[in-house]
């Protein structure tokens, strides 16, 4: 089992970062996908038509999201802690998702750095 933690910056203020990860409208329009997901501890989730799914564990508006991402019928959770912190006009964002089998390793932090991160940071920067 392995861990990803990476750092961003991103242009947008803490509210509007913590509305791309946990509002189903805002998250359709950052990944071009219905979404399935309430801010409800224990509720389940479902981002890019089920490729990816858990359970929502805890949230804290505007500063922390955590979750439980399945990955088939293993034995230690792999839980995902997004934590947002202002920084001027900006947001520090820490993504911190552990327990992600070996096999996988690779494929989840490509996928939190382009597809998941990386597209909320377009979102929010467009190149016009």
């Amino acid at each position: 089992m392995k861990t990803f933690k990476k750092t961003f910056k991103i242009n947008a203020e803490p509210s509007d970062i913590y509305s791309a990860l946990t509002n189903p409208v805002t998250i359709e329009l950052w990944s071009g996908y219905p979404a399935e997901m309430s801010e409800v501890p224990g509720s389940e989730f479902s981002l890019w038509e089920g490729d990816i799914t858990g359970r929502n564990l805890e949230f804290i508006k505007d500063k922390k999201v955590v979750q439980e991402w399945y990955f088939g019928a293993q034995a230690e959770k792999s839980v995902v802690t997004i934590t947002i912190q202002p920084d001027r006009d900006n947001s520090i964002v820490t993504v911190e998702h552990t327990n992600i089998p070996d096999e996988d390793f690779n494929d989840v932090a490509e996928g939190w750095r382009e597809y998941y991160i990386g597209a909320i940071i377009s979102f929010f920067n467009p190149n016009f």
